[in-house]
């Protein structure tokens, strides 16, 4: 997961809009999908399961901003009680593989239909503050 940091000093990450994000508001995956949808100010279609997930980060087109980090602190909390191990590798390996999309996206290579703009570009970075269980996770 070479896209997915880790640092505590998110501020020193240059010309970045920066969202931090509680890992206490996370700490399931329904959780981590409302308090995203909240936080990043989803569409109200956002359907709150991964492929809908998937479809806004590749998206972002509400957002003016044209770089982006989340930064997640406490991050020792972040996704505690999922129980499923290969939902949570699940999650970070498609927000590993969003930001690297995101770094090789180019709007006169889209298709869009007549009438409409193609996504303007932006870069994703997603960071989470030192802990051990985050380190251990992200070495997987």
């Amino acid at each position: 997961m070479n896209n997915l940091i880790i640092t505590d000093s998110p501020e020193l990450l240059e010309d970045q809009a920066l969202i931090k994000i509680d890992s206490k508001k996370c700490k399931s995956l329904r959780e981590f999908y409302e308090t995203l949808a909240q936080e990043l100010k989803f569409p109200d279609y956002f359907g709150y399961n991964l492929d809908s997930f998937d479809e806004l980060m590749n998206d972002l087109s509400w957002i003016e901003d044209e770089r982006i980090l989340l930064y997640f602190y406490n991050s020792e909390l972040f996704l505690r009680n999922e129980r499923n191990e290969k939902k949570l590798t699940t999650l970070l390996d498609q927000l590993d593989a969003t930001c690297e999309d995101w770094k090789y996206y180019r709007e006169d290579e889209v298709e869009v239909e007549e009438g409409e703009e193609p996504i303007p570009k932006k870069e994703l970075i997603v960071a989470f503050s030192t802990s051990e269980r985050i380190s251990e996770i992200l070495d997987m």
